[in-house]
């Protein structure tokens, strides 16, 4: 009787931590769909605002870049940048008093109040990688209020969390998972898997129940056929990978520390800085019509869909925006605009290659692009592929995709998001710490 009731015991705590965790990640889902309809809500004032003067966005983009920088450095530390980089570091940290401070629900909420002021503001950024920490610090906060003993576990709640804001965000549940097990964690363990498939299925479909089953960039029938058209494999996929391998070699530069007076300016005067970039951003945008401004999801779309055809100065001009904006260290994500760059790319590649039809090679520039900043060839392919809702092109996107990854790797050695995290674990560690508590003096 006694081994009855242990393990009738044992069997409701399990129970109330499943149950638990799949009630976190029902949140993850609605917090998700609420972050994309904010993030949407911005960009359409944005709109509203270019639409009324261009020229109030010299105003309106200094000024919120500086705004947010403050509002990030005096009240959500830790909110700076993607997101993906503290997601990574905290399933590498043991103390555990920095992971809370990373992924509370404070820094969570900063993170879509000021990535959504950024987007108001025209910062070129997106909302998927801040999607993660978000996702990571509420699935964070039910292992707390579980009060889990053992690292792994609360180590494979925030691994599923980061996968389940992927998958609701982009509405991609596939690759959810090949994210978590490429980038976050590097590896698939047993007692996590569990967790994590679970955590990506439950807010997956609570964000299909909200917004209803749709594709990111819709549905696309393009292919590649065998034959003369796989030219643009490893046309897109060498040009791509030189193009992203660039990219996030500045950016993890940029991160070490700018060179010169403008590094010293940039560490003295954060907020200054930040108004600068803004102002630079604004330059750019009313040079380019307005189409450097914010995600770049609108005209990523109508390239994919051969709507519209843009000149090699869009993804130029939004390739030296996104470099400005993560440079400001404003919150606010790299996927959007990567994307939104890949495409471009890939459009204006198109009209060299007449033998493979425009439409394939914008699917393939993407991935190569984006492939190759992010250093994940399998979660690269497999988002195209879920956002453009085509399997026909699989193959030539995976060819397309471990070919731009190899050339990135030869321009820029280290992973972005790893050298991202790495620096900030290096950023915390040199970070002065404060004055132990004075003694009481003995008499």
């Amino acid at each position: 009787m006694r081994h009855l009731r242990r393990s009738a015991r044992i069997t409701t705590e399990q129970w109330r931590r499943k149950l638990a965790c799949w009630a976190a990640a029902v949140v993850v889902g609605v917090v998700a769909v609420g972050f994309a309809m904010a993030a949407d809500a911005a960009a359409s004032l944005r709109t509203h605002i270019i639409a009324f003067n261009p020229w109030l966005m010299l105003v309106l983009t200094p000024g919120g870049l500086a705004l947010s920088t403050w509002l990030t450095r005096t009240w959500f530390r830790g909110a700076q940048g993607s997101g993906i980089p503290q997601t990574i570091a905290t399933l590498h940290l043991e103390n555990f008093a920095i992971v809370d401070r990373l992924l509370s629900l404070r820094v969570a909420a900063g993170k879509i109040v000021l990535t959504s002021l950024g987007l108001v503001a025209g910062a070129s950024i997106g909302r998927e990688g801040p999607s993660v920490q978000i996702g990571a610090a509420i699935m964070h906060a039910c292992g707390r209020w579980l009060n889990l003993s053992t690292i792994s576990m609360r180590r494979g709640l925030i691994l599923a969390g980061g996968a389940s804001g992927v998958s609701a965000a982009f509405n991609t549940p596939l690759a959810g998972i090949v994210f978590a097990i490429e980038e976050l964690s590097h590896s698939f363990e047993q007692r996590t898997s569990g967790t994590m498939l679970t955590g990506v299925i439950l807010s997956g479909v609570t964000a299909i129940a909200l917004v209803g089953n749709y594709s990111y960039f819709g549905h696309t029938d393009v292919v590649v056929p065998i034959g003369i058209s796989w030219i643009a494999v490893p046309t897109c996929g060498i040009l791509g990978g030189i193009g992203g391998g660039v990219f996030s070699a500045i950016l993890i530069r940029a991160t070490r520390g700018l060179p010169g007076g403008l590094g010293r300016f940039a560490k003295g005067r954060p907020v200054a800085f930040a108004a600068v970039c803004g102002l630079l951003l604004a330059i750019l945008g009313i040079a380019s019509g307005g189409i450097t401004y914010g995600t770049g999801y609108y005209q990523a779309h109508e390239i994919i869909d051969g709507r519209t055809h843009y000149p090699a100065s869009f993804f130029i001009l939004k390739f030296i925006a996104t470099i400005i904006s993560y440079c400001s260290g404003i919150p606010g994500g790299l996927f959007a605009p990567s994307l939104a760059i890949g495409a471009g790319f890939g459009g204006w590649v198109a009209q060299f290659l007449p033998h493979t039809t425009p439409g394939a090679v914008v699917l393939l520039g993407t991935v190569a692009y984006f492939s190759a900043v992010v250093q994940s060839p399998l979660t690269a392919s497999v988002i195209v592929m879920e956002m453009c809702d085509n399997q026909q092109v699989t193959l030539a996107l995976l060819a397309t995709s471990f070919l731009a990854y190899g050339v990135s790797r030869m321009i820029c050695s280290q992973p972005l998001y790893a050298a991202l995290a790495e620096a900030f674990l290096d950023g915390m560690a040199s970070a002065p710490k404060p004055p132990p508590a004075a003694e009481p003096a003995v008499k």
